[in-house]
């Protein structure tokens, strides 16, 4: 019943063994659906290729912060053109990265609020990423409205002041590897406080992956350790979490079972 609601299995790190990766994800990690983010024009394609090719495996196209200062008016209305695909579900990854600054952060919140209008505009649910960028995400969230598409907080780094306001703004909180490190108090505190019908499990594969393959590649199947992690916490079974998450994530992206 598992559901990574954020991965990147079209990332050339799978490229010598993706559908190993995908077999053992499901057969022995027990993932039924996937969610892959494109965010650029080099990965979407693969991600809406990956998608055709398999049932379980759902699609997200965005523009990633990293990548705004190259994003035009035409990538734009491209991104506008794929969420025709019966299987793109979502708009993103979009936001800001003040972390690596890879792009001016003038151009990061342009790029972040023209994606949140497009998102409003069709009705689509958007996955935020913010790193280091916790109270400008929020403002612009607020500012542009975001609550009336609402999405996900995609491996949420804040603290539960920036996790209460993301929530009563219609947003799910994304929870990956670092809820398993040891030394990890903020994204505990989150996955205890959070209520389990408002959180998500994922990968980020294939980054971040949990104890105890930390620093390892990261894979799509290790979804089943932050459930874990998230249902010790929580005080709940795998089983538990793993249901709730799943429905969490089918009724955020709008998929019938």
């Amino acid at each position: 019943m598992l559901f990574d609601s954020h991965t990147h299995i079209n990332d050339k790190q799978f490229d010598e063994d993706r559908d190993e990766v995908l077999k053992r994800a499901r057969e022995e990690y027990g993932v039924s659906r996937i969610l892959n983010i494109g965010f650029n024009r080099e990965t979407i394609p693969p991600t809406l290729e990956l998608a055709e090719k398999h049932d379980f495996i759902y699609a997200a196209v965005g523009w990633h912060p990293h990548d705004a200062k190259d994003c035009t008016v035409d990538d734009l209305d491209w991104l506008e053109s794929l969420t025709d695909h019966p299987k793109v579900v979502a708009l993103g990854e979009m936001g800001l990265d003040y972390h690596w600054d890879h792009s001016p952060r003038g151009v990061q919140e342009s790029v972040f609020r023209q994606q949140i209008r497009l998102a409003r505009e069709l009705d689509l649910p958007i996955i935020i990423h913010d790193r280091d960028a916790h109270e400008d995400v929020v403002r612009i969230l607020r500012e542009e409205k975001a609550e009336e598409v609402g999405g996900v907080m995609h491996c949420f780094g804040g603290d539960w002041n920036i996790a209460e306001q993301c929530l009563k703004m219609n947003f799910m909180i994304g929870l990956g590897g670092p809820v398993t490190f040891k030394n990890a108090k903020t994204p505990k505190e989150i996955a205890r406080r959070v209520p389990i019908d408002r959180l998500l499990v994922e990968t980020d594969a294939p980054y971040l992956a949990p104890h105890p393959n930390r620093g390892k590649r990261n894979e799509t199947g290790y979804v089943r350790l932050v459930a874990q992690a998230v249902a010790d916490l929580k005080g709940l079974s795998l089983e538990e979490v793993a249901r709730y998450t799943a429905d969490n994530a089918n009724r955020l992206f709008r998929i019938k079972d």
